[in-house]
């Protein structure tokens, strides 16, 4: 947990009372869990991510049902869940009334749910590979599934390396697209083109890789950026008349400068994402099952080792998910040790 300070250092092994259950209520033993960008945050107690202390974090783990209450039909005893983002977001549009905060505090090995925020993951999936789906899998899926989202043939741009980028590759070309993938480290170009990118395009070797993606398509653009980024102008400029951005990420800061008139003259659409309801959980694991597509992994650490998971995030030299494994090595509770 973090206890007495906003950092990763702050970062303690502590004991927690053993959850209570209640009515409508399932217990589960939480097996691995996954880092977001925004965890990051979270730990340095930034903006409105900063939360009251002591704190547990994390939103994204899957785990195993020990117990339920009577009543609860939704899931059974041995069932392999994980829980949906927005927990009062099950079906539908984000409303005012259904969008609500993060589920949070799931860094922990034990923890009683609501029923009816849980969902079975895929079951040739690991443990550690179903943690990484509640937030960047199902935000990518939304993103491609959602209005303006690409068709069989369409191009679709995805920037840099992280969990919802590689998320987008892979669905992306499920839905038969092109995809050009944009990075700006030469190690990971040609595991971007091992799963399926067409082309690569290194930001560092151009003056505007939005450029290079026009000459790839003809002069065209690209039907959907997928931009984790948040700058959005390159983006703008790569993509088509009538276009969509999909508007995910913030990893280079939270001010960028957009000319209205570009966005305009381009009829593009801007299409801000906040993850997505149980619903797209739901659907978008039924077609990870069949097509048997299975998360990137890039580190997965012990529970004593949290910090350094946290670290890894930081340095932004990850290829997919990095993750905690929650009972591979845990050390008694003490201040010199990570995790929750």
């Amino acid at each position: 947990m973090l206890r007495e300070k906003y950092s990763i250092d702050g970062l303690v092994l502590a004991d927690h009372p053993d959850p209570q259950m209640g009515p409508g209520k399932v217990m589960v033993r939480i097996e691995a869990c996954s880092l977001n960008y925004r965890d990051l945050l979270i730990v340095r107690g930034y903006g409105r991510w900063r939360k009251p202390l002591p704190l547990v974090p994390l939103s994204d783990a899957a785990g195993v049902v020990v117990e339920i209450a009577q009543g609860v039909s939704r899931v059974a005893v041995g069932d392999r869940i994980a829980a949906t983002f927005v927990p009062t977001w099950l079906e539908g549009d984000l409303t005012e009334e259904n969008d609500g905060p993060a589920i949070g505090e799931m860094l922990v090995q034990y923890r009683v749910l609501p029923e009816e925020v849980l969902v079975r993951v895929p079951g040739h999936l690991s443990d550690v590979e179903a943690a990484t789906l509640p937030c960047a899998a199902v935000t990518a899926w939304n993103a491609l599934n959602g209005e303006g989202g690409p068709k069989t043939g369409d191009t679709v741009v995805v920037l840099g390396s992280g969990g919802v980028s590689l998320f987008a590759l892979q669905f992306a070309l499920l839905m038969g697209a092109h995809v050009i993938a944009i990075s700006p480290s030469e190690a990971k170009h040609e595991r971007l083109r091992a799963l399926g990118a067409q082309h690569v395009i290194d930001p560092k070797l151009t003056a505007s890789w939005s450029e290079v993606v026009r000459e790839l398509t003809a002069g065209r653009g690209a039907d959907y950026v997928v931009d984790v980024v948040g700058k959005l102008a390159d983006s703008v400029r790569a993509v088509r008349l009538g276009g969509t951005i999909g508007v995910i990420g913030m990893l280079d800061g939270f001010l960028t400068q957009i000319n209205p008139a570009a966005i305009m003259e381009k009829n593009a659409r801007l299409r801000g994402l906040q993850v997505g309801s149980r619903e797209m959980f739901d659907t978008m694991n039924r077609a990870l099952s069949l097509q048997r597509i299975h998360p990137v992994i890039d580190h997965v650490y012990s529970l004593a080792d949290a910090r350094d998971a946290y670290r890894r995030l930081e340095d932004r030299d990850h290829f997919g998910k990095i993750c905690i494994r929650l009972w591979d090595n845990v050390r008694k509770a003490d201040s010199a040790s990570a995790g929750s």
